[in-house]
């Protein structure tokens, strides 16, 4: 799946003046809350990855989110890109950043209780679980763009293990932890689909993982392959460079969680190099204590594709990869489905008491290479929306700031589209398009969901009429002081707890609006 270039990390870890003394809180430690029903915790409120937050939790009403309006706005300085998505734990937000800069932050005023500064750049959304069973200590857990893998103490900040997950060079970790029972589930994706485009690279042979480890001590339990053998030199190129594989299946978003089952479903990304595999572009289930794979559905076979390709399209392709993590939804009935989507532009519903059989399959968007669904759906159990990215380029240009993008809304039992909200076309500034790549979040009555062109909007689930936008692409006052502005939405969606919504902007991919800010929407009585 193709990802910001490396150079827009490097240039994000430049050196971070300290804060000022009045950016931080009078209470520097983070408490964690006794009760945790009433948070966001990682990448979904749920261990099934609905991304839907009930009522009692999201605190917001239909007619209380139109009055929704900016509360405080954060700045992570030296950054020039937004990509991970804020966790909220009680009073506390917990926010990686593209400069490696952990962020504990106070949810009403946005002062700052803590930070923690780790190797590269944190992508993923911060995890909380307890270490040991009385839960009276918590650790945050995710990992970096290198493949490391951190436990913090939640209320300091303090490290309390870090472990490499994976040697390749290339190895990093885009997707959301899971945690559940003193085990925590984490994915592995890479770098190395870009590698191929330096010169005298030898393509490829990273392996697509998942990886369960102890909370308390990072000690690792079990690891399994996507790929289920190494990678072997296959040939060499017309300019003599080695050619390995097979390689690819990263799994680049975060696990969904089957308590029923005992099984972690994840999702994987297409081969980098000749041969192809069986587990990519698949929906791979697992048990959660051995790992041991139950079963795999492929969706798109012989999807070979590298960042080289795009210069001399000798791939086969498409590079219709997995981007999003998939639902696990009971209907009504009390059947159970799995639900994906895929840059294809399909939206799949899988049976898992079936191996993954498709139920069905309809069609949302156009698909393409940064085309089709993302990084994200959300269900409520009846509907399930799948916001489009569809984003298409008018060569040194940038963007068509009149094509791509919509929202879908799918009925869950039988897949059959409920309605269809148009995207709505943006001006000319640099990077604008109406591309709706952006995971989406689902409260009672309303559907959030970010475009490239920095709006986010509040969509009826009745009929996908729009009930709130907000324009993010403009500077901001921030509360830490850092001078900080908004871009494009892109990778995570947006967090609804407490009756605030937080949300980062400045994704710059491809072209992209980038900025630097966190912001808090909130409503005043």
């Amino acid at each position: 799946m193709r990802r910001v270039p490396l150079f827009a990390t490097a240039l994000a870890l430049c050196a971070l003046p300290a804060l000022q003394a009045q950016t931080f809180c009078a209470q520097r430690a983070a408490a964690i809350p006794s009760s945790l029903k009433a948070v966001w915790n990682g990448w979904s409120p749920t261990l099934t990855n609905t991304r839907f937050q009930t009522s009692e939790a999201a605190g917001l009403t239909v007619d209380r989110l139109k009055k929704l309006d900016l509360k405080w706005a954060f700045g992570f300085e030296g950054d020039m890109l937004v990509f991970a998505q804020a966790s909220v734990i009680g009073k506390n937000l917990f926010v990686g950043s593209a400069s490696g800069k952990v962020h504990a932050l106070d949810t009403q005023t946005g002062c700052t209780r803590w930070t923690f500064q780790a190797g590269s750049g944190v992508r993923p959304a911060i995890v909380l679980a307890p270490v040991g069973d009385a839960g009276k200590a918590y650790a945050l857990l995710f990992g970096d763009r290198e493949g490391w893998f951190y436990s913090l103490d939640a209320e300091t900040g303090r490290q309390l293990w870090k472990k490499k997950i994976d040697d390749h060079a290339a190895a990093r970790i885009t997707g959301a932890a899971v945690a559940n029972e003193g085990i925590i589930y984490i994915p592995l994706a890479s770098a190395e689909e870009t590698f191929a485009r330096r010169e005298g690279y030898a393509c490829c042979t990273f392996r697509g993982s998942v990886a369960a480890l102890r909370v308390a001590d990072g000690s690792q339990i079990w690891k399994t392959y996507m790929i289920a053998e190494t990678a072997r030199k296959t040939g060499a190129s017309a300019a003599g460079v080695e050619e390995w594989g097979p390689s690819g299946a990263g799994v680049w978003s975060a696990p969904t969680l089957d308590l029923k089952r005992g099984l972690i479903y994840v999702t994987t990304g297409d081969n980098y190099s000749q041969p192809g595999t069986s587990m990519s572009d698949a929906v791979v289930a697992l048990d959660t204590k051995t790992g041991r794979i139950a079963w795999a559905r492929q969706t798109i076979p012989g999807d070979v594709f590298n960042g080289l390709c795009q210069q001399s399209e000798t791939c086969p392709g498409p590079d219709y990869d997995f981007g999003s993590s998939a639902i696990l939804e009971r209907l009504e009935g009390g059947r159970d489905l799995v639900l994906v989507g895929q840059k294809s532009g399909i939206v799949f519903a899988l049976d898992p008491d079936r191996e993954g059989a498709i139920v069905w399959q309809t069609r949302v968007g156009k698909g393409g290479v940064n085309g089709g669904v993302q990084w994200g759906m959300a269900s409520d159990g009846k509907l399930v929306y799948a916001a489009t990215s569809d984003v298409v380029r008018r060569g040194a240009a940038g963007y068509d700031p009149k094509q791509g993008g919509g929202l879908t809304a799918l009925r869950i039992g039988d897949g059959e589209k409920a309605w269809y909200a148009a995207p709505v076309p943006c001006d000319s500034k640099p990077g604008c398009s109406p591309a709706q790549s952006a995971a989406v979040t689902a409260i009672p009555g309303a559907v959030l969901s970010g475009s490239l062109d920095g709006h986010l909007r509040a969509y009826s689930t009745e009929e996908g009429k729009v009930l709130w936008d907000y324009d993010t692409a403009r500077e901001f006052k921030t509360v830490n002081g850092v001078k900080a502005g908004g871009g494009g939405i892109d990778g995570p969606g947006p967090v609804v707890v407490h009756g605030m919504v937080f949300v980062g902007s400045g994704y710059a991919r491809t072209g992209g609006m980038g900025g630097n800010v966190l912001l808090a929407f909130g409503v005043t009585d």
